[in-house]
């Protein structure tokens, strides 16, 4: 049974529908010109630049400091270096065993060495979102404060601006400030978004949100969950459901699991991506806040453990401020001076 409520405000229409789990919104933003479609662009060198400037003022010093390649001890000293990137000791070591290696007789062979054996490590998957079919999902989900709300209105933004109709579901039903923070960025984007009512079942609004999707015409949906931390269990499993559900609603189209990883956490993201990834496997990453942090080193590790590329990368606080991860372009600015 459906009980169509329509009401006005000055900001937006809103409409509500009765379903079986419980009463849903969805809300429009209000009208504004669509932006002419645009392709994806890559980032530019100068972003990346600034984005690892705290990483790169340790590394990029360090190696210019060592001794040349052929001396006694400078893959020793190279290795500890790596470790102040927070690159692990496992990984410090096969970096430095790489470049050992390629026997590099300058500095600036060196280096280029090392961002062969970099690249080389990490994962090979495509680094491209997946959005073939009507509507694709995105599900997006990590522990509390890594920025996932954020991420969805800058992706939700970039996705419109590339001529996309996004449409964003507030599954985070236990936090009312949780609903009112990705309404805030999905109106700031100028994108159509769905909530459910406090409390509500996660999956159900999921599932609610995506059949609504298709009567409306968006052909990508970006999923916003709670916060949760890789040790809860009980909320572990409450993902899973939520994956499966949605992966079931799809008939056919694209889905995506991005786990967002706050990139001032350095390598203990790792330990979270192997939890995640048991309970819903990892299509790919984002390192939110990658420009303040000063590990940029971990997510070499990161993937070439879990063999999941990141995907995208939070580059500063704007909301164009969405970057599509470049890890040749990053590893340079990461090495070189």
């Amino acid at each position: 049974m459906r009980r169509p409520f329509t009401a006005s405000t000055s900001t937006r229409a809103v409409h509500r529908t009765w379903c079986p789990s419980a009463w849903r919104t969805f809300a429009s933003p209000p009208p504004r010109p669509r932006p002419r479609p645009r392709r994806a662009e890559a980032t530019s060198a100068s972003v990346w630049s600034r984005v690892t400037g705290r990483t790169r003022s340790v590394l990029s010093a360090g190696l210019r400091s060592l001794s040349p390649p052929l001396a006694a001890g400078y893959y020793q000293e190279l290795e500890e270096l790596l470790l102040s990137a927070d690159l692990g000791p496992a990984m410090a070591a096969r970096l430095a065993a790489g470049v050992r290696a390629r026997t590099p007789r300058t500095r600036d062979e060196a280096v280029d060495a090392l961002v062969a054996v970099a690249l080389s490590l990490m994962s090979t998957r495509p680094r491209t979102l997946e959005l073939s079919g009507r509507p694709a999902c995105i599900l997006l989900y990590g522990i509390n404060g890594a920025g996932k709300t954020t991420t969805i209105g800058k992706l939700a933004h970039r996705l419109r601006a590339m001529g996309h109709q996004p449409l964003v579901v507030a599954a985070d039903t236990y936090r009312a400030a949780g609903i009112e923070q990705m309404v805030a960025w999905a109106e700031r984007a100028g994108v159509s978004h769905f909530e459910g009512t406090r409390g509500a079942d996660p999956a159900a609004v999921v599932f609610d949100g995506l059949q609504g999707a298709r009567g409306r015409g968006s052909d990508v949906v970006l999923v916003d969950t709670a916060g949760r931390l890789q040790t809860q269990r009980n909320l572990l499993e409450e993902l899973a459901k939520i994956g499966r559900v949605a992966s079931r609603a799809l008939d056919g189209a694209a889905y995506e699991s991005l786990l967002v990883l706050d990139a001032v956490l350095g390598l203990t993201n790792l330990v979270q991506a192997r939890a995640f990834n048991k309970a819903v496997p990892i299509t790919g990453l984002v390192l939110a806040k990658l420009d303040s942090s000063a590990k940029g080193g971990a997510l070499i590790a990161i993937e070439s453990e879990l063999g999941v590329p990141v995907k995208l990368a939070g580059v500063g606080e704007g909301i164009d401020d969405l970057a599509l991860f470049d890890p040749d372009a990053y590893l340079r600015s990461l090495f070189e001076s």
